[in-house]
């Protein structure tokens, strides 16, 4: 796992990913697959695993509700005051990320890279 400083331009803010599954560790840690294309190779399709730690604030969905969701405007990863903000769309602040149909507020983030 790399401590988080992705690039979301490199995998195009998320936009048309798959969620592919959310595992809830614990209360406070939270894994998030999502399957999207990789600029730096060519736009191949790759398996990235968001890795959330000291969770504060979470909406997530029903495994089987993944598929539905809509990531034509891709999702928002954001840093401030500490805490990392991810959200689904396109998000600029904390209050439109916890708006959004899936969102993870937390103090830690991860992600390791997978093959398709």
């Amino acid at each position: 796992m790399c401590r988080l400083s992705i690039d979301t331009q490199r995998f195009n803010n998320f936009k048309d990913a798959e969620l592919r599954s959310i595992e809830t560790v614990s209360p406070t840690h939270i894994k998030l697959t999502l399957a999207l294309q990789d600029a730096a190779r060519a736009f191949d399709w790759i398996t990235l695993e968001l890795d959330f730690t000291g969770v504060s604030d979470a909406r997530l969905l029903e495994h089987e509700k993944l598929a539905y969701v809509d990531m034509s405007e891709g999702a928002s990863l954001l840093h401030v005051k500490k805490e990392f903000a991810f959200g689904i769309g396109a998000c600029y602040n904390i209050q439109a990320i916890k708006n959004s149909t899936l969102y993870i507020i937390s103090q830690d983030v991860k992600y390791q890279e997978g093959q398709f």
